[in-house]
């Protein structure tokens, strides 16, 4: 059994983690950006190292992301209890309904839209970042842009801290493979009115560099 793998979304993140690793054999990878690149850049690592006789010990998805208002502020780290397909589901008059509601055979849902944290793995992270925000991180395939849509989330999943793009995937790929999974995340926004002016991506790289100092 090999390292730990650590994914992010794209090279900046990649180069902030790369950054603050103390532990030669952690192995990151850039894989891209969404839910379907990252699900399937994720199970054919995971094959790959399986295949090779060299699997790999746990799996971070990790990067920057976007802090619900009032649960995880600009520069706050964030560490995920479990990842949840936010938008995987059918509108309705009565409003969203997620895919395990709809009647669907369960062996066709990859685990349902929530897939909770390694235990183990989040206690690590949490013993050795002990300041960071636990709760919900939710994924997304288009990101939130106004106060109306923040405010569905919110009142959808209360336990949500932050929103991204590949987390759910990757713990689907995961959890499939049989590895340990966990999310980091930095926040770099609120979540609501899409406005870049007011993103702080060199505080969340910083915070991203910092948390990987820590990985187990």
């Amino acid at each position: 059994m090999t390292g730990l793998l650590v994914l992010t979304a794209v090279p900046a993140e990649a180069e902030a983690v790369r950054a603050g690793l103390a532990d030669p054999t952690v192995t990151v990878r850039a894989i891209g950006v969404g839910p379907a690149v990252a699900g399937a850049a994720t199970a054919r690592l995971l094959a790959l190292a399986e295949a090779a006789g060299r699997p790999y010990r746990a799996v971070v998805s990790a990067g920057i992301a976007g802090g619900f208002a009032g649960r995880a502020p600009v520069g706050a780290t964030v560490l995920a209890s479990h990842s949840i397909a936010a938008d995987l589901g059918a509108e309705s008059p009565d409003g969203f309904i997620p895919v395990d509601e709809l009647g669907m055979p369960a062996e066709f849902l990859g685990g349902g839209p929530v897939i909770e944290a390694d235990p183990a793995l989040l206690g690590g992270l949490r013993a050795a970042l002990p300041a960071a925000v636990v709760g919900a991180v939710l994924t997304v395939s288009t990101v939130t842009g106004t106060a109306a849509s923040a405010t569905a989330l919110t009142d959808r999943h209360p336990d949500a801290v932050a929103e991204a793009m590949e987390g759910y995937a990757v713990a689907v790929a995961a959890t499939q493979a049989g590895v340990p999974f966990a999310e980091l995340r930095t926040i770099s926004n609120p979540i609501g009115p899409r406005d870049r002016d007011g993103w702080r991506m060199r505080e969340a790289f910083t915070a991203l560099t910092r948390a990987a100092r820590t990985l187990p």
